[in-house]
């Protein structure tokens, strides 16, 4: 019997790429390429990365994941590229993988306020900026609580990865991606 369906995974918010459309609309924004209506989201991020905007893949792989996972896509994604990431992108990636292990609000605080203090928008501090958009509110706190959108922290993930990227080597990019990829396949 052959299996039509992917199969369901912790991890993702949903088996299918269309689904995650479906989940995240503002991703249409965000990349040119469709899935076809049975492509797996694996299946899916090996399209984009033979498409003619390979980055396409990162964007959609951030987005494809439930936010703690996508988070630790993100910062072992930046972690593969140390050599690229500066004091302060490493203080922000241990808050982060410190709320990724206790994702309580006293976690999350520490992590979106320190973000939110960083002289400049790094990838570590964009991972960060994801971190704080997982929950809490993003009014003033003498505001009426604004809930996070859904995708924000995707985008943020997205943000991270794509200027890590952009500070390697030109000539390893592709051969970058396709590990990027191969790792978020690895957390499926």
């Amino acid at each position: 019997m052959t299996q039509d369906y992917p199969p369901k995974s912790a991890s993702l918010r949903a088996p299918l790429a269309t689904e995650i459309f479906e989940l995240i609309p503002e991703l249409a924004n965000d990349m040119s390429m469709r899935p076809d209506r049975t492509d797996s989201v694996a299946a899916f991020g090996q399209r984009l990365l033979q498409g003619d905007t390979p980055e396409e893949a990162i964007t959609f792989t951030s987005q494809m994941f439930k936010r703690r996972v996508s988070l630790w896509w993100g910062h072992e994604c930046l972690r593969h590229m140390d050599d690229c990431l500066t004091a302060q992108d490493r203080e922000m990636m241990a808050l982060v993988a410190d709320w990724v292990a206790t994702p309580d609000d006293l976690h999350l605080s520490a992590t979106a306020d320190a973000a939110e203090a960083a002289s400049a928008r790094s990838p570590g501090v964009w991972l960060a900026m994801a971190t704080g958009w997982t929950g809490g509110s993003l009014a003033p706190p003498e505001g009426d609580p604004v809930a996070p959108p859904r995708f924000l922290t995707g985008r943020g993930v997205n943000a991270a990865v794509l200027s890590v990227l952009a500070r390697g080597p030109h000539r390893a990019r592709r051969t970058t991606l396709e590990t990027f990829v191969q790792m978020a396949n690895d957390l499926i």
